[in-house]
């Protein structure tokens, strides 16, 4: 059995609010092992994204009381300072968002985007780190690469707007991917498509792919184990 590439122990994520406590995470336990793919399934408002983000730290302990354990390579996560944990988040640890077209600047080329989250991480060029977004566009089937890399997000389809966020997630070759409901509000084929890709791109990666969806077909074709959430737990 390979050693977790990632454990989330008792992870609890609690809102304060004017109306009470919001426990949108209570107490959920799962590990990933390189090359898994993990679905987490579950209606909404059941946690599923609030636990992702809080292993991203896009969530923190100024917005929440949070309490528990994310142990990623031998770390935990929570206990990391805020410049640490951004060497980690899309270097080691990447993210799909759900709606591309909020996750993409728009007065921003998409290459230009891409290059600058390869340029947060790595000491090359403006020029190296613009090559290599190109590169990333044309592995994500996207025609005409270089002349796409210079276009700005409304140009681009639905679907490509998703591969544009794919390829900046895989950018700097991640050991985890994350893709909160990577298919949201696309047809049928080219959600086909997006699955096929990732799962193509984790081989190619040897990453450890968690895929959120409300879809069961999604997580019975794709992923290796399940979980369940519901208000704010694990149910099976």
């Amino acid at each position: 059995m390979p050693e977790p590439l990632l454990e989330v122990k008792d992870l609890k994520v609690h809102f304060p609010t004017d109306d009470g406590l919001v426990k949108a995470v209570d107490g959920v336990s799962f590990s990933l092992t390189p090359g898994e793919t993990l679905g987490i399934v579950g209606e909404s408002g059941s946690g599923k994204s609030v636990s992702s983000l809080t292993v991203m730290g896009l969530i923190t302990r100024k917005q929440a009381n949070i309490s528990g354990e994310v142990v990623f390579q031998g770390q935990d996560l929570l206990t990391l300072p805020r410049d640490e944990m951004r060497t980690i988040r899309g270097a080691k640890i990447s993210m799909i968002f759900q709606d591309p077209m909020t996750s993409l600047h728009p007065f921003y080329k998409v290459g230009y985007q891409i290059a600058e989250s390869i340029l947060e991480h790595q000491d090359i060029s403006k020029q190296e780190a613009m090559d290599q977004a190109v590169q990333m566009l044309a592995k994500v089937n996207i025609p005409h690469p270089k002349d796409r890399a210079d276009q700005y997000p409304h140009e681009f389809s639905g679907g490509m707007r998703q591969r544009a966020m794919i390829a900046m997630a895989l950018a700097l070759n991640p050991d985890v991917l994350i893709a909160d409901e990577p298919t949201t509000a696309l047809d049928v084929t080219v959600q086909a498509q997006i699955l096929d890709l990732i799962d193509r791109l984790k081989s190619e990666f040897n990453a450890a792919v968690i895929i959120i969806t409300h879809d069961l077909g999604v997580v019975a074709e794709h992923c290796d184990n399940i979980m369940v959430m519901y208000a704010g737990k694990a149910a099976e």
